[in-house]
């Protein structure tokens, strides 16, 4: 009896397809929710070659929210499927920077607003108001 070792230049599944648009493959490993698609949507889309993103920009009611949504679920096949990956792992990297940065952008400002108002707070008491 012979045995084989695996050659993953023979199996399909791990030959790198990224960047190949609809015909690539995705690996099972990178689908999933995508918070930096969802957080920055069109700023991810440039930076990922996702030029769908873009209409998240369109000023029509909602729009903005379904692509928020359809990134987030999408975002990480998408981003495959159009962008050539040097491996999975540089990949899910890549895509947990975006996450953090997207986070980052959406507690921002309430960050900002509270110091404001703490800041505020604080003049109007130095000065007795409250």
């Amino acid at each position: 009896m012979q045995h084989h070792s695996p050659n993953p230049e023979n199996d399909p599944a791990s030959i790198n397809t990224s960047g190949q648009g609809l015909s690539s493959t995705v690996p099972p490993e990178i689908r999933g929710w995508n918070w930096g698609a969802f957080f920055l949507t069109w700023v991810w889309g440039i930076g990922n070659r996702v030029w769908l993103a873009l209409i998240a920009l369109i000023p029509v009611p909602f729009v903005g929210l379904a692509m928020m949504i359809i990134l987030g679920l999408k975002g990480n096949e998408w981003a495959w499927q159009c962008k050539k990956w040097e491996s999975v792992e540089k990949f899910r990297r890549r895509q947990r920077i975006w996450m953090y940065w997207g986070i980052a952008g959406f507690v921002a400002p309430f960050v900002l607003i509270l110091g404001i108002l703490l800041i505020m707070a604080g003049i109007l008491g130095y000065y007795g108001y409250i």
